[in-house]
């Protein structure tokens, strides 16, 4: 399992309810392979991605202008039509700099992972929703690699529902 397996966020529960959704989903996945790539990179938070209305649909936040405006040129150059495609991308500065300052958040909680956790388990503790366990994932960006890996033991910032 990778970084973008699984569709996520509000919304996320009703996809994947629809017929061949995760089958559309792997598909406009591997297309805009190199979009998610580049998020990665500029480290844009999604809060959402998956299918609706037969387009891959994605939310998040961009630490920058800069960072969102290489988001969108990665976008064109794989489809200036952008016909199976919406993101919505909005810029919180502030994350910049709280990226820098070591990723912790005044805003949040601690968790230590326990036998039988996932993300998802502990954002449906924490925020009622199971497909809301990126928000887990980016808080600790500094400890995890990919969303799926967490040790028993570790300790997670647990940040306010957003």
């Amino acid at each position: 399992m990778g970084l973008w397996d699984k569709m996520f966020g509000n919304g996320a529960n009703e996809s994947q309810q629809q017929p061949n959704a995760q089958q559309r989903f792997d598909t406009l996945k591997q297309k805009y392979q190199s979009v998610l790539n580049t998020a990665d990179q500029q480290q844009i938070q999604f809060h959402n991605l998956h299918v609706q209305d037969d387009k891959l649909f994605i939310k998040g936040t961009a630490p920058s202008d800069e960072a969102k405006g290489k988001f969108w040129d990665q976008i064109k150059l794989v489809n200036p039509n952008l016909d199976d495609i919406t993101a919505d991308i909005n810029v919180d500065s502030s994350r910049a700099q709280a990226a820098t300052a070591g990723g912790g958040s005044q805003n949040s909680q601690t968790y230590t992972v326990k036998s039988g956790d996932t993300l998802s388990k502990i954002s449906k503790q924490f925020y009622g929703d199971a497909h809301e366990y990126m928000q887990i994932f980016y808080a600790n960006r500094d400890k995890l690699n990919d969303p799926d890996k967490i040790q028993i033991g570790q300790e997670l910032n647990i940040p306010n529902k957003s």
